[in-house]
């Protein structure tokens, strides 16, 4: 199984920045693809970003295009969420994901981390 730990996450002013990390452990990171989510308080969880193995392709929900990108690291089994000009609606508790499959998706992740939280604010 795969072990996923986030972090990265605080309080940050609308125009802010971000960048979360997603380190991964027990297991093989070949071939996984990876994801962000993220959950508003009282909303259902949403795709934010995957990213495929061993790096391309990558896609976004509308919401975050041109705003967020997400990477990875092999090397280093970690996946990256730098989040540029944030907004208060991006709000929310951010969880990172894996795919058993080397190609992106918004759905069917396999493993996933405790989420980190992430407020944007005034």
């Amino acid at each position: 199984q795969v072990r996923l730990v986030e972090s990265g996450g605080g309080l940050v002013q609308p125009g802010g920045s971000l960048r979360l990390s997603c380190a991964a452990s027990g297991r093989t990171f070949s071939n996984y693809a990876m994801a962000w989510f993220r959950q508003a308080p009282g909303k259902e969880r949403t795709f934010v970003a995957t990213i495929s193995w061993p790096g391309l392709p990558t896609y976004y929900a509308d919401s975050v295009k041109g705003r967020f990108t997400i990477s990875r690291d092999n090397a280093k089994n970690t996946v990256y969420l730098q989040m540029n000009s944030l907004k208060p609606e991006d709000t929310a508790v951010y969880t990172c994901a894996a795919r058993s499959s080397q190609y992106a998706a918004a759905d069917d992740y396999d493993y996933w981390g405790q989420g980190t939280q992430v407020t944007v604010s005034s």
